[in-house]
């Protein structure tokens, strides 16, 4: 069985321990928190707990740093002693590069990775964003399978990451601020919350799967919705008037501009 550890048990540390152990039988996850009861509750899962990083990482191959941006370093120092060539170091830490890792590491020869999942890895639905540093192609895809068993996978430069975490990452939080709203417009039109709110959702699952599944431009599944004078291209246009895609647009490229200096 691969041995993969997660430093830091937060909510897409635990995410995605929940969403390897739930898709493969063959991981042994190891997710480590400063405080076993923060982690208690991923024992029913069948993931192992700890609180000892060092110890942990000595006994794995793949570690998974998902830790916040300003315990990188010291996450680092306790781990670099027993980090060898034959480890996989990834780090979902936002704006930390991999020369930045390295040089606390000052251990030549580690192999370090970069991913950007989302929390949707609980349900094996994440857009997971890799970018390595001295890492093989075969590493890299050893990452690929893993963070694959959870959603979806691409490899890209790491100049991206900032841009892969805003629109992978924060991106779950945009489309669900679309879905409460949708809701709280469903609830004014009279439905209950509970019948708006799966509406909302389910319609929302819908068109994400239209794109993905025939790979079309948005553009062409809205057209086949729209029709002329109807309530839909009325509701479209007046969404527009009100600067739905630009909104969207600058919260996204606010979120870019913000993450360079997250630290």
């Amino acid at each position: 069985m691969k041995k993969i550890c997660i430093i830091g048990g937060g909510n897409l540390g635990s995410s995605i321990a929940i969403g390897l152990a739930q898709n493969s039988a063959s991981y042994s996850i190891t997710v480590t928190g400063l405080k076993l009861e923060h982690v208690e509750h991923l024992k029913s899962y069948g993931i192992n707990i700890s609180t000892n990083n060092a110890e942990v990482v000595s006994g794995s191959e793949v570690v998974i740093l998902c830790v916040q941006p300003g315990q990188v370093d010291r996450a680092l120092k306790e781990i670099r002693d027993v980090l060898t060539p034959n480890h996989i170091l990834s780090s979902t830490a936002t704006g930390v590069s991999t020369e930045e890792m390295a040089k606390v590491l000052d251990k030549p020869g580690i192999p370090i990775v970069r991913v950007m999942p989302n929390t949707a890895t609980a349900i094996r639905q994440s857009m997971t964003c890799i970018s390595g540093r001295g890492a093989s192609e075969e590493q890299l895809r050893e990452i690929q399978d893993i963070f694959g068993a959870v959603g979806k996978t691409i490899v890209i430069e790491e100049e991206l990451m900032q841009a892969a975490t805003v629109l992978g990452a924060s991106g779950i939080a945009f489309f669900l601020r679309y879905i409460r709203a949708a809701t709280q417009g469903g609830i004014q039109m009279g439905f209950h919350p509970h019948e708006a709110k799966l509406i909302a959702v389910q319609t929302a699952i819908g068109a994400a799967t239209l794109v993905s599944e025939f790979n079309d431009h948005p553009e062409m599944e809205i057209d086949k919705v729209t029709t002329p004078r109807g309530c839909t291209i009325e509701g479209l246009n007046e969404m527009e008037h009100q600067g739905l895609s630009s909104a969207v647009i600058k919260g996204i490229m606010a979120s870019y501009h913000k993450i360079n200096n997250i630290r």
